[in-house]
């Protein structure tokens, strides 16, 4: 494990050629390979025992981005579990899926958020592991919320790539998969096509990157404004590890 500092990254990155507002978040899409056409398609994993902040964190940011992109689309959310029975929140919330494993459409930002056994039961069961695996292979970008990262893990969506998890199972996740590149004391982690995060408050601050690295710095601020959450963070308040700022979603890399 390592202890993680802040990389230069994206935000604040002048785009060249590019105005502030519209033109910035076209270059920025552009230059990371986001599709023109249509939105992007966000699935979120949903299994009993969810827990409700590593699920609605990420969904309210990414949900946002249709209000912030024009003329892009932005990022179209759905949920996806083995079933479309209702699930039940670690919180209590109930839940009807969008869709099953078998009637999800192309993914391009796969979202593992964590849930109560996501590093015991859910690690045993194959159906949830295998579409995991097989979905991620497919998509541009996995995304974990704290816990979710053993998911990702045990699909073989972290091998090569740095990685973290929620602080206080470093030990466990070394332990379980003690190949991986964990990275500690960081709010996330983007490298590749991975992006895995801490959990908690965190998770928006993951989504709000992302957001920032396929639409650019002015589309996470005007998201950030409606949320009440400042975009860039002031430094130490989100420290993150970002390895690959080359990455690049058509191209894979």
């Amino acid at each position: 494990a390592h202890v993680g500092m802040i990389v230069a990254g994206r935000t604040g990155v002048e785009v060249a050629g590019a105005e502030s507002g519209e033109g910035e978040s076209i270059a920025a899409a552009r230059r990371q390979g986001v599709p023109t056409d249509r939105p992007l398609r966000a699935a979120f994993v949903l299994v009993d025992g969810v827990y409700n902040t590593e699920l609605i964190a990420p969904w309210d940011v990414f949900e946002h981005t249709r209000y912030h992109t024009a003329p892009l689309p932005g990022i179209e959310v759905f949920s996806v579990a083995a079933s479309i029975e209702p699930i039940t929140t670690a919180e209590g919330l109930r839940i009807v899926p969008d869709y099953s494993f078998a009637t999800a459409p192309p993914v391009d930002i796969l979202v593992v958020p964590s849930a109560r056994e996501s590093r015991g039961q859910n690690l045993q069961n194959t159906e949830l592991i295998e579409w995991v695996r097989e979905t991620g292979r497919e998509a541009s970008f996995v995304m974990s919320l704290c816990w979710g990262a053993f998911i990702l893990a045990e699909a073989g969506q972290l091998e090569g790539l740095a990685c973290t998890t929620f602080p206080s199972d470093y030990e466990l996740f070394s332990r379980r998969f003690p190949a991986l590149d964990l990275r500690v004391n960081v709010s996330y982690v983007h490298d590749g096509k991975a992006l895995t995060s801490e959990g908690g408050a965190p998770s928006f601050a993951a989504a709000m990157y992302l957001v920032d690295f396929l639409y650019g710095e002015t589309v996470a601020q005007r998201i950030g404004r409606g949320l009440l959450i400042p975009w860039p963070p002031e430094l130490g308040t989100a420290d993150a590890v970002i390895t690959d700022l080359a990455y690049n979603l058509a191209e894979g890399h």
